[in-house]
């Protein structure tokens, strides 16, 4: 696994090329995921690795002008890309960036309605993972929401997943995602299923999700 600094060294070369050779193909999966997340007009949203701000937009426009919507992300190059892109929007004012890691998040507890993730749960090695799901559970409101889309090992191991991993292995700087157990992950750290999707990203399964906290 990569450390924290070689994953911030590759997004910020890939910020400004993301959209075009790898977002472009994640994009679709994001979109339903968001859809099912059934953002509402004056909620309070986080969305934990932002990336280039691709779906950022996409909230603050779900959450009207008496909502918010909050982003972390550890990669300057990313931050720097998805702030000219809301500001380009009109939405600079409904939109607040944070540089930092999802391990340790600034932001006080219950203070978010909802938490959204594409693709990034997957990036954190496998014991940091429930850490990062427990610090989503601090800053989620009491009946808040989980939603995301993760490459999934759910399924078995399918030739293109295999090839993939194996890559995943060799060159972890450019295939940095691996597909997980999501949902006995979610269920173990203390998360009730409420709707998912399974969907396929070049053969790849892919899970479509949304959870609530267990009381």
């Amino acid at each position: 696994m990569r450390s924290r600094e070689q994953a911030k060294r590759t997004y910020d070369k890939l910020s400004r090329f993301y959209d075009y050779f790898i977002g472009i193909f994640e994009n679709k999966y994001r979109n339903k995921a968001l859809e099912m997340l059934q953002i509402k007009k004056g909620e309070t949203i986080l969305e934990v690795g932002f990336g280039t701000g691709q779906c950022l937009i996409q909230i603050a426009e779900r959450v009207g002008e008496r909502g918010k919507t909050y982003g972390i992300d550890i990669s300057s190059g990313m931050l720097q890309v998805a702030a000219r892109k809301i500001d380009k929007a009109g939405l600079s004012d409904r939109v607040e960036l944070y540089l930092g890691d999802a391990l340790q998040m600034p932001y006080r507890s219950n203070k978010f309605d909802a938490v959204f993730l594409s693709f990034t749960l997957e990036l954190f090695d496998t014991p940091e993972i429930p850490k990062v799901l427990d610090e989503i559970k601090r800053v989620l409101k009491p009946g808040g929401r989980l939603g995301g889309v993760s490459m999934s090992r759910e399924y078995g191991a399918t030739m293109s997943l295999k090839i993939y991993e194996w890559f995943h292995e060799k060159f972890p700087a450019y295939a940095d995602c691996r597909p997980i157990y999501v949902y006995n992950t979610l269920r173990e750290a203390g998360y009730k299923i409420e709707h998912s999707e399974k969907a396929g990203l070049f053969g790849i399964p892919v899970i479509i999700i949304t959870a609530g906290t267990l009381k």
